[in-house]
């Protein structure tokens, strides 16, 4: 069963997000400041509906130009998990409040897991991908 283990409380003001961990995941937190950078899982909670749920061919990032793919080949926030997954920087961890940058989540946007960012299992500089995932959104 999925479970919630926070939520967005504000979303990209000044290119800061704060997140809100639940207090009786609190102590799940400790030693998470000693990473630069995390991975936080959210859900798309704004998409989350049935319609949205039954998207499977998309247009990456909206943009004319690029070609129509299958959803899980896309980041589309309508998929029919409705769930998000992000690499942040970690700012700041004061008790049970993340504040990070880069998060794509909106206000509201409950939290489903948050991993320590590694880069020698989760960086690939030589991964390879087409030519329009190349560009930023």
């Amino acid at each position: 069963m999925l479970q919630f283990i926070g939520v967005v409380e504000k979303a990209n003001e000044r290119g800061v997000s704060k997140v809100r961990i639940f207090d009786e995941f609190r102590e799940g937190l400790e030693g998470l400041d000693t990473f630069s950078h995390i991975i936080i899982l959210y859900w798309f909670h704004l998409r989350a509906t049935e319609e949205r749920r039954r998207v499977l061919k998309v247009i990456p990032m909206g943009r004319a130009g690029n070609p129509k793919v299958g959803v899980f080949t896309s980041r589309s926030p309508s998929r029919p998990t409705s769930i998000g997954l992000c690499v942040v920087e970690l700012v700041k961890l004061e008790g049970n409040i993340l504040s990070v940058k880069g998060l794509d989540a909106f206000e509201g946007a409950p939290i489903i897991d948050i991993k320590p960012y590694l880069p020698r299992i989760d960086a690939f500089p030589d991964a390879v991908v087409p030519q329009w995932a190349r560009h930023g959104p």
